[in-house]
């Protein structure tokens, strides 16, 4: 049986088209103008995508384009470690919705959830005044 583990739904309604939110936002290059939690740059090397963070190189994989809005994505800090991160952006209006689903890991106390769900949500309003801007 799979472990199960708490989560929280995050999302910001962005003012764009969600075709325009998709095609920015699938864009493994443009996640440091917004995701601080990947670092300051993240590039392709070989055939991984590495994240340059404080800790050092961070890999990460990301869903390939779709037509059904998933910006899932998977964080791997360490050999034999994945954090999946699923993500979304749907129709709202004339608008969008991005959502962000948080899991909190097994050994993550109840503060570090929370300070990073504050974190998601600082980045999600970032990403949403780049694209409102």
């Amino acid at each position: 049986m799979t472990a199960t583990f708490e989560s929280r739904t995050l999302s910001v309604r962005i003012n764009r088209a969600p075709q325009d939110v998709y095609d920015f936002a699938a864009v493994p290059t443009n996640f440091p103008k917004w995701a601080s939690g990947l670092g300051k740059s993240i590039e392709r090397v070989i055939d991984e995508w590495l994240a340059e963070t404080p800790q050092g190189p961070l890999k990460v994989r990301f869903t390939e384009r779709n037509s059904f809005g998933v910006l899932d994505h998977y964080v791997i800090p360490e050999l034999g470690v994945e954090v999946y991160i699923p993500m979304r952006v749907i129709a709202n209006g004339t608008g969008s919705e991005l959502i962000f689903t948080l899991f909190r890991l097994s050994d993550m106390s109840e503060e570090k959830f929370a300070e990073d769900a504050e974190w998601v949500m600082r980045d999600l309003n970032a990403l949403k005044s780049l694209l409102e801007a």
